[in-house]
């Protein structure tokens, strides 16, 4: 149950069954279904179709190792973790290889996310051992409060494809730290990664002698079906979901019955501000990190360029100049900077938006067409005179679009950037230390970025407010999600 991906200068095998916990086995009724190279509409493997039946041995297996992992000491923890990071980042090639291939990425930008991806195993390797509580005398005198945390419980993970590794390992390092089972359904179109991730687990985890069953990967085309069969069992304690709002509120509603735990990473439509007296070359080099990092297909991608009409001009020319620079191919192609949209689906999506701009009265300073050929490509774009209600302003684009509107004053700016239900990341730059204040104090998002344009790091708790969701991932508040509170009462 191994394939083999890649070309002669980057090569991976990859693991094409389920994990159930540290066994890689066929699904349950020998179903498979194809995974695609974006770039080229090939098939490169055919990996298991897991059912019903799989999610539930996966549930029994966890619950089966769930005492004794519970109990395992945090430092035992924080040393399987540290494992797991080593052996990711001895591979890091081959991980490479397999997000090139299944969803495009260029392979130097694959390799950037392997090592982002692998550090929240270092991250939760440090906090596992640092889940602190609290001692206080109480008021009344009459004894001593003693705060704990525990381990929630089992876990179940659904996780998206644009970023197959890093999206996976924020979710099951923090479990595993705070003593949980997880349970892990990868895209269908991105399984790839995480199986190899499987492997890697399952190797670590043979080889310390965690009790089996604490991490399985589940691939399935029946994303509605996994998530429904398994959080109507009261054994499964947390849910934790990255992906479109819509899906993240039906997964909300399903955890009623039972009152899981749930967090939720949705949807963004991040504004990028550009003050009148912002630095234009580090906007610039902020502004091509925020729009195409993973091709624009980031929930955190700048959506919106908010730029002051003394500065858009100048602006527009340089973004211009710079989105021309890009090269687009496939991701083990040497010097591509640019890689295909995941699906035809979602590349015609792009084009519609964008079309419907230009029909509104927006004018395309680059791209802004289809190319013909082979593979779910579409061009860096940039978008001026974009009209106020287009729908491309509403909508989280996903692609490697970058639309371009002015403003006049500070106010007017924050008005714009906040006239939106999502509320997942802004940016704003300036050089001024009163306007950053501004920014900083007035938009509406869980995380904002002040003259940078990378804003993702392990040790920081990632998350959105409003339409983006609840619940933070990373930090010292990521464990904390996997994590209930326990007050004792001492006399």
């Amino acid at each position: 149950m191994r394939t083999g991906i890649g070309n002669a200068q980057h090569a991976a095998q990859v693991p094409t069954g389920m994990w159930l916990g540290t066994s890689l086995l066929a699904a349950n009724r020998g179903q498979q279904f194809a995974v695609d190279d974006p770039a080229t509409e090939a098939v490169i493997a055919e990996v298991a179709d897991t059912t019903e039946k799989d999610w539930f041995d996966a549930l029994d297996l966890a619950e089966q190792a769930r005492p004794e992992w519970e109990a395992t000491s945090p430092r035992e923890r924080s040393e399987l973790l540290r494992e797991i990071f080593n052996e990711i980042v001895r591979r890091k090639d081959e991980f490479a290889v397999a997000m090139s291939c299944e969803m495009g990425k260029p392979f130097a930008e694959a390799l950037g996310e392997v090592a982002y991806g692998a550090e929240y195993f270092r991250w939760f390797a440090e906090e596992a051992v640092r889940s602190n509580g609290r001692v206080a005398p109480a008021p009344a005198g009459n004894g001593t409060i003693i705060v704990t945390r525990k381990p929630v419980g089992t876990v179940v993970a659904i996780t998206p494809w644009n970023f197959p590794l890093a999206m996976a390992t924020r979710k099951i390092a923090p479990a595993l730290a705070a003593g949980c089972p997880i349970i892990v359904k990868p895209a269908a179109e991105t399984p790839l990664t995480l199986l190899l991730l499987g492997e890697v687990i399952a190797g670590v985890c043979l080889k310390l002698g965690a009790p089996n069953g604490i991490v399985s990967i589940l691939p399935t085309t029946d994303a509605a079906g996994f998530s429904s069969s398994l959080m109507k069992d009261p054994r499964v304690k947390k849910v934790t979901f990255t992906g479109s709002t819509g899906v993240g509120k039906l997964l909300v509603r399903q955890s009623a019955d039972n009152l899981q735990r749930t967090s939720m990473e949705l949807g963004g439509n991040a504004p990028f501000v550009v003050a009148e007296d912002a630095d234009l070359d580090l906007v610039l080099t902020c502004a091509m990190q925020a729009k195409m990092r993973n091709g624009g297909e980031a929930c955190i991608a700048a959506n919106r360029f908010l730029v002051h009409e003394a500065v858009a001009e100048a602006f527009v020319d340089k973004l211009t100049a710079s989105m021309q620079a890009v090269r687009t191919g496939h991701g083990l192609e040497e010097g591509t900077t640019l890689g295909p949209i995941i699906t035809r689906k979602q590349r015609d999506r792009i084009a519609e938006l964008v079309d419907e701009a230009i029909a509104g009265g927006a004018r395309a300073t680059t791209g802004g067409s289809t190319p013909s050929g082979q593979g779910y490509f579409y061009p860096a774009t940039v978008l001026v005179d974009v009209p106020e209600d287009a729908r491309i302003l509403r909508e989280e684009i996903f692609g490697p679009v970058a639309t371009v509107t002015t403003f006049a004053s500070n106010e007017e700016a924050v008005a714009k950037a906040n006239a939106t239900e999502f509320g997942l990341a802004a940016y704003a730059f300036t050089e001024n230390v009163h306007t950053a204040q501004y920014f900083a104090s007035r938009l509406e998002a869980g995380m904002v970025g002040i003259n940078r344009g990378a804003i993702s790091d392990p040790a920081a708790p990632f998350g959105g407010i409003k339409q983006s969701g609840f619940g933070r991932e990373g930090g010292t508040e990521g464990i904390e999600e996997y994590q209930h509170v326990q007050y004792l009462a001492w006399t």
